[in-house]
């Protein structure tokens, strides 16, 4: 085989040895781009999440105030409760969010965080009823449940947390 063959044939192979080691490296920078993206929309999806729980959970702590007040003043619950509905719909949207991103895994500590979310707002509820219809009776008994439901809202809350940061890699 005379040297020019022998040249042309080292070329192809260099070449097609380059071309594989790119397309090779290119899909996986792509993937490594894709995974990034996808972080990122996960991280900002659960930090909305918690941002819309947190609001709410605020909006829930003023209308337990008035609500501790002797005498309650209605109109002041019936704000308190309107703004805490406002942003309990922000976080069903947001939840809708985290969902639709996922992973599937997520859902049960999201389903725990919606149940004793719940929980807590029917205390609430029952709470407004009872100042409403100027029931004191059940007063302390229902303050202290919602003591209890809010302990267990935290907790929910701090297991979603977790169950994130280890979701966008971020365990440290």
């Amino acid at each position: 085989m005379d040297a020019g063959i022998a040249a042309l044939i080292g070329t192809a192979v260099g070449s097609a040895a380059t071309l594989g080691a790119a397309m090779v490296t290119g899909r996986a920078q792509a993937r490594s781009q894709h995974e990034h993206w996808r972080r990122q929309h996960r991280r900002d999806a659960y930090a909305h999440y918690l941002s819309a729980l947190h609001d709410r959970d605020i909006a829930l702590d003023a209308a337990r105030e008035v609500l501790r007040r002797d005498p309650v003043d209605l109109t002041e619950v019936d704000e308190k409760i309107a703004a805490f509905i406002a942003l309990a719909r922000e976080v069903h949207r947001a939840t809708e969010v985290v969902i639709l991103e996922g992973p599937a895994s997520l859902s049960a500590v999201i389903e725990r965080v919606t149940h004793t979310s719940r929980d807590l707002s029917q205390t609430v509820r029952q709470m407004v009823d009872d100042a409403r219809a100027g029931n004191s009776t059940r007063t302390a008994a229902a303050s202290l449940l919602a003591a209890q439901r809010e302990q267990a809202l935290y907790q929910a809350v701090k297991d979603f947390r977790l169950a994130a940061r280890n979701i966008v890699g971020n365990s440290t």
